[in-house]
């Protein structure tokens, strides 16, 4: 999924009104730590590391979170299971940038079925992924790599995931292909459910 300059490439935009376009919602695996996780339900891992290329090209740039972050704060960032707006699992505590990559620390919800299992899942190392959902807001094409760099990012959510997409990596975030275009919040959760889908089907 490589992109020209400031995502104008159609495959990753719709059309809004007046044919400008609109970006799109994306999901994406980015190499990070195995995220650990306690016997209460607390865990802490990275959702993404800064420069660091993925299979498809892709470079998250170090700071891409800061305007998201500070305009919604953790509490705001949904914390699902694979991806599935119909699968809130817990919430976030903490995120942040560091020097490394967006780290974040949450807590599974006891009162959930499906939280009580993804923890037993992260437990035994069957469940090791943390996945981003965002819509990018700024990206740029490096001429010499030829890698898109992700200069800001609108956070949507943090998914704990099955599937890595980097071989050499063990959490990562996810990406599919494009999702939805706009800003509605009902087509953002049809895309979220999409990737859901994407991903179940892997």
């Amino acid at each position: 999924m490589s992109g020209r300059a400031d995502d104008t490439k159609d495959g990753r935009h719709g059309r809004a009104r007046g044919g400008r376009a609109a970006p799109a919602l994306e999901v994406k695996f980015s190499p990070a730590a195995q995220p650990t996780v306690s016997s209460d339900g607390a865990f802490a891992g990275y959702a993404t590391l800064f420069g660091r290329p993925d299979l498809s090209g892709d470079v998250v740039a170090p700071g891409a979170f800061t305007a998201s972050l500070a305009k919604k704060g953790a509490g705001a960032v949904k914390l699902l299971y694979q991806h599935d707006p119909a699968e809130p699992i817990g919430r976030f505590v903490t995120i942040a940038e560091d020097a490394r990559g967006l780290f974040v620390r949450g807590r599974l919800s006891a009162e959930t079925r499906r939280a009580r299992e993804v923890k037993a899942l992260m437990r035994e190392g069957v469940l090791d992924g943390l996945s981003i959902g965002f819509r990018t807001v700024r990206a740029r094409t490096d001429r010499k790599s030829g890698h898109r760099v992700l200069i800001e990012l609108d956070l949507w959510e943090i998914s704990i995931v099955t599937f890595p997409m980097l071989p050499e990596a063990r959490v990562r975030a996810a990406k599919a292909a494009t999702l939805w275009p706009g800003s509605d919040p009902a087509r953002l959760a049809s895309g979220f459910r999409q990737a859901a889908q994407l991903l179940r089907a892997r």
